[in-house]
């Protein structure tokens, strides 16, 4: 990859660059993006570390990537309104924090924010926006002076698409310095013994597939309903667990609609890419801000599914589901809409063929592990 990195955009000059923020082991969005910059950045011969915190009771330590980068993991010391507190953050910054040329700290994180703060130091910051707070009203107030010294300190402000940051009620007073790296990841590798197991539990069926956790934004509740307006042609696959499980497999239950919709919970890492390669279409029915990109669109489109997603105020998911190219876009909190686009999708062979194919470009276009890095390479020339 950082051949073709370096045929892009020419030589890079020397620079040392630390993702900051989140937890270790990899499971959200936000610290796969951080990881993934990382890997990105020192494949290219970019000397690019990360400091985070642990989760999951993993150990703290230092675990050598390869010649060009490091993980720095603290141990956290308690969890608080979804906030790992891991003192140790802070010493360790402000011991490292002259090393580098660019500290990349990534948002929300209100941990790495003090820890910068704290930390004395006077280099390049690009602030990495992946989402507004929206959930935790008191850990806001708390932490807003804080964030409003982040946006002030930064270089440049970052999204993940160019919706979110222009619509952001935070960042209204600093759009000359915002910018936007569309996330990118590496294309699914499907096994093709897992993918035919797969459309073997559902013969005969077209398969709506969505992955998520269990909970009220992910609007599953629509998702089900709309199953009841699709033709036993079709069966919804969603795949994931979480708080609302009973309550959704009672609405299953109560819709007779167990012959239709499966949950089938946790799927492991090496079996997620079957699933989306199994299924006809992805669909995320999602109905809150809080979902601010979903990179299970991007998954899908690297294995040229169309997807079918809805129109939330102010996130970026619409901007990366492109209507009418890689996928149709549906009102949120709208069963009859989700179904509606499925159909359009499912009963149109060539409008299917153009979309999946859309999709499949879309990807390759905007959202490959390689353009997320060649896009951050040229905020950092930019700001250095």
């Amino acid at each position: 990859m950082g051949r073709i990195i370096y045929e892009i955009i020419g030589t890079i000059d020397p620079m040392k660059v630390l993702q900051l923020g989140k937890f270790y082991p990899i499971r959200g969005g936000v610290e796969k993006v951080m990881y993934d910059l990382m890997l990105g950045l020192s494949e290219t011969g970019v000397h690019c570390d990360m400091l985070c915190a642990s989760t999951e009771d993993h150990a703290a330590g230092t675990i050598k990537i390869n010649e060009f980068a490091n993980l720095f993991v603290v141990p956290t010391q308690l969890s608080l309104a979804a906030t790992k507190l891991a003192p140790a953050m802070i010493s360790r910054l402000r011991n490292i924090a002259k090393q580098y040329d660019i500290i990349h700290v990534h948002h929300p994180d209100p941990m790495a924010c003090l820890a910068l703060f704290l930390s004395g130091y006077k280099g390049k910051v690009l602030l990495h926006w992946h989402s507004d707070i929206l959930k935790q009203k008191v850990l806001l107030k708390a932490y807003a002076p804080l964030q409003r010294w982040l946006i002030k300190r930064a270089d440049r402000i970052l999204g993940t698409t160019p919706k979110y940051v222009s619509e952001s009620p935070f960042l209204q007073k600093v759009q000359h310095k915002t910018g936007y790296i569309p996330i990118g990841v590496e294309p699914l590798q499907p096994e093709a013994a897992l993918v035919e197991k797969i459309q073997k539990r559902y013969p005969g069926k077209k398969i709506i597939f969505s992955l998520g956790r269990l909970v009220s934004y992910k609007g599953y509740e629509y998702l089900i309903k709309a199953a009841l307006k699709l033709s036993d042609d079709y069966c919804v696959v969603i795949g994931g667990k979480g708080p609302l499980q009973q309550s959704l497999e009672a609405l299953i239950v109560e819709r007779g609609l167990q012959q239709k919709v499966f949950l089938v919970g946790y799927i492991p890492d090496e079996e997620i890419p079957a699933y989306f390669a199994a299924a006809n279409q992805f669909c995320l029915p999602s109905i809150l801000k809080t979902e601010a990109f979903a990179i299970v669109q991007i998954e899908a489109m690297s294995c040229g599914r169309p997807v079918v997603s809805t129109d939330i105020p102010g996130s970026g998911v619409s901007w990366v589901n492109q209507d009418g190219e890689s996928g149709l876009i549906a009102p949120i909190e709208d069963a009859n809409a989700l179904a509606e686009k499925i159909l359009q999708i499912g009963e149109d062979d060539e409008r299917y063929q153009r979309l999946a194919a859309g999709a499949k470009n879309r990807y390759n276009t905007c959202f490959t592990r390689v353009e997320m890095v060649k896009v951050c390479l040229g905020y950092y020339q930019e700001v250095l």
